[in-house]
């Protein structure tokens, strides 16, 4: 179980980075905005207080640290998702990684931002209140295969 629980953490800090490196290839290849995480910060700061959904996140009161603590939420939640997924598929999945499984895993997550994080910070279910949700969920989905692929890499890495 604590093997389990080392390779999951290094896994999910492997899928975190190649989700950011991901994000930074989109913002030089296409000029797309960097990720913002000062306002994931500002609601992490909200939740610790009970309050899970807003109207609009910006209309919350500030946090001074909401840019570091989002960025710590950011990878906190990597980390959590790489150990369930170790404890999903078990040690054997480490000595002969496949993408499929982290793809599909990865895939999965998604639902926590479009049906917790996005509605709790006033963008709607799945971005619907957005000005482009559909490209808002695209770009979920490409940065969540992104993980996978971290995931998946990370793990041949520790081979």
């Amino acid at each position: 179980m604590t093997e389990l629980f080392w390779r999951g953490t290094l896994i999910g800090i492997g899928a975190t980075v190649t989700m950011d490196l991901w994000a930074i290839l989109l913002h030089l290849a296409f000029g797309q905005a960097k990720p913002n995480w000062a306002p994931a910060g500002r609601w992490f700061r909200h939740l610790a207080n009970g309050q899970v959904f807003h109207e609009a996140i910006a209309a919350a009161e500030p946090y001074a640290h909401e840019n570091a603590l989002g960025w710590a939420g950011h990878y906190a939640v990597g980390i959590l998702y790489g150990i369930v997924f170790a404890l999903i598929v078990g040690i054997g999945w480490f000595s002969a990684p496949s993408f499929l499984p982290a793809w599909i895993f990865s895939i999965l997550t998604i639902a926590a931002g479009w049906f917790l994080m996005q509605p709790g910070m006033g963008l709607g279910w799945a971005a619907s209140k957005t000005p482009n949700p559909n490209k808002v969920r695209l770009l979920g989905l490409l940065a969540h295969t992104a993980f996978a692929l971290g995931l998946y890499a990370t793990a041949l890495l520790m081979r």
